[in-house]
């Protein structure tokens, strides 16, 4: 197959990649990794290492379009992303140190807990809506600056060990820990990933594990799609937009699975 052919494959799939991430506010590299696994036939550190290279730009223009429709709190970000920072490098040189299988079936069981998290949210919701006063009666913590570098630390290090885990991971806490909405959530988590998913994208790149001639079209591609897929995150209710959330997590999980 020609270098332009597959030039112009990534190019489509980053495009289809981008719009899903920026509707799902996890950056593409989830539906990437098993992608690239799948069908280049890559192992699970260089899939992770190649999908960074389109998420990093992508994330950066789906933190811009969410900050147009709501101000992202930057001090606290940027607290998140001081905790991750260290902690991504230290995530990554754990991934790079183990085999391709085990990595991958790490991933399959990690995402399979963040979704069973998920599905218990959303059906747990009717119940606190009706209840209404019991819904109210706690106020949710604040997400101060100490807590998200906490979440930064944890963030950073799933991060650098699985490529994308960092905002997967931190999401969910931000819903039902601190109970911001889920757009809200969304642009936090990947604002405070920026700086560690640059030092993962230089780590596997140092050691050889990242493909530049794929990564790159790809990231062209999901730049395309990006400011689409948030523009619809907002349209879309909050209950149906975990729930596409979820699906595309369990079928990320078995997608996984079935590679190992």
């Amino acid at each position: 197959m020609s270098l332009w052919i597959v030039t112009g494959i990534c190019l489509a799939c980053g495009a289809l990649i981008g719009f899903l991430g920026g509707v799902l506010g996890i950056g593409g590299g989830m539906i990437a990794i098993p992608a690239l696994v799948l069908l280049m036939d890559m192992s699970q550190q260089m899939a992770q290492g190649t999908a960074l290279i389109m998420v990093l730009p992508t994330i950066v223009m789906a933190v811009r379009k969410y900050n147009q429709q709501v101000r992202i709190d930057r001090p606290v970000a940027l607290a998140g992303a001081a905790g991750a920072v260290l902690f991504t490098w230290v995530g990554a040189q754990l991934a790079l140190g183990i085999s391709s299988h085990t990595l991958r079936l790490s991933f399959a069981v990690f995402l399979f807990f963040v979704a069973v998290f998920y599905v218990y949210r959303i059906l747990r919701q009717p119940r606190g809506a009706a209840a209404g006063r019991t819904a109210t009666a706690r106020p949710a913590p604040a997400f101060t600056r100490a807590r998200a570098a906490m979440l930064g630390v944890a963030s950073g290090t799933l991060g650098g060990f699985f490529g994308v885990g960092g905002a997967v991971m931190a999401v969910p806490i931000l819903t039902a820990v601190f109970r911001l909405p889920q757009t809200s959530a969304q642009a936090l988590a990947l604002t405070m990933v920026i700086p560690g998913s640059t030092i993962a994208l230089v780590t596997y790149s140092w050691a050889g594990q990242a493909d530049w001639w794929i990564g790159l079209p790809l990231a062209a591609g999901s730049l395309l799609f990006v400011p689409v897929g948030v523009r619809l995150a907002y349209r879309l209710p909050e209950r149906k937009l975990r729930a596409c959330f979820v699906a595309m997590l369990f079928a990320t999980v078995m997608l996984l699975i079935f590679e190992a």
